[in-house]
C-alpha cells in the first residue's frame, strides 16, 4: 500500500509486474531501471529459484524528483510466473498501487496468459484488492519473434478492462518504458485522489510524473 507523507511531502508507491513464466517481467523492470539509472547506483535484488529466473525482483528506491510538490519513490516488483510459487505471487501483490501485467506474445502461449490473468484476479482479491479497479497496464511482450498471436486477440483474451497496453520487446526495451510512464501515472492519481493530495491546477500528479518520466526518458537517450 501507497504510503503518503503530507508533512514531508513525500509518496512511496508499489508496482508489481505479472504475468506467466519467462515472458518477460524481469527484464522489462531492468529496461525501465536502465532509464531511471543509467549509472546503476541503486542496486537490483534478485532472489533466485532453482527452476525459474526470478522469485521476485525488486529495484527500491528510484527517485522521481519532486512532482507537485511531492518526494516520488516507487517500489518495483516481478513474481514468479510458475503455478507453485503461488503463495509468493500472492505475498509480493500485498500492497500493490498498480499492476502491469506482461503477457507473452507467442501464440503458444496464450492458454498460460488466460491462466495468469485469472490468478491475478484471485491473488488480489486474497490481498483485499480489485481486480476490476487497481491502476493496471497490460504489455504485450516478445514482438519481435516469429509466431505471435496477434495484438487484436491478446487483447480480446486479456484486456477485460479496456486498459492501456504496450506492444513490447523487453530484451530491446522498445514500448517497456513508455508502459511504465502510462502504469506510474495512472497510480499516482489513483495515490493522490485516495490521499486528497492537492496540486497546483497545472494537472494531476499523475500527469506530471508522465511529464518528468518522458523527458528523463528522452535525456537517457540522448
Amino acid at each position: 500500500m501507497s504510503i503518503v507523507n503530507t508533512r514531508e511531502k513525500t509518496i512511496t508507491a508499489k508496482i508489481v509486474y505479472y504475468g506467466p513464466g519467462l515472458g518477460g517481467k524481469t527484464t522489462s523492470l531492468k529496461a525501465v531501471h536502465q532509464v531511471l539509472d543509467p549509472a546503476q547506483k541503486v542496486k537490483l535484488i534478485s532472489l533466485k529459484t532453482d527452476e525459474e529466473r526470478t522469485l521476485f525482483f525488486d529495484f527500491l528506491p528510484i527517485d522521481l524528483g519532486v512532482v507537485e510538490g511531492y518526494k516520488i519513490k516507487i517500489q518495483g516488483f516481478t513474481v514468479p510466473g510458475q503455478v507453485k510459487y503461488n503463495l509468493t505471487r500472492k505475498y509480493v501483490l500485498m500492497g500493490a498501487d498498480c499492476v502491469v501485467f506482461v503477457a507473452d506474445s507467442q501464440a503458444d502461449r496464450i492458454d498460460e496468459n488466460v491462466e495468469s490473468i485469472v490468478n491475478l484476479g484471485e491473488n488480489l482479491t486474497a490481498n483485499g484488492l480489485d481486480v476490476s479497479t487497481i491502476p493496471m497496464v497490460m504489455q504485450y511482450n516478445k514482438r519481435d519473434l516469429p509466431g505471435l498471436s496477434a495484438v487484436e486477440d491478446l487483447e480480446a483474451k486479456l484486456n477485460f478492462r479496456s486498459v492501456p497496453s504496450f506492444a513490447t520487446s523487453a530484451t530491446s526495451g522498445e514500448g517497456v518504458f513508455d508502459g511504465f510512464v502510462e502504469a506510474a501515472g495512472r497510480m499516482l492519481d489513483a495515490v493522490a485522489a485516495r490521499y486528497e493530495v492537492s496540486h497546483d491546477g497545472s494537472g494531476s500528479v499523475g500527469d506530471a510524473a508522465r511529464r518528468f518520466l518522458t523527458q528523463l526518458a528522452k535525456e537517457a537517450s540522448a
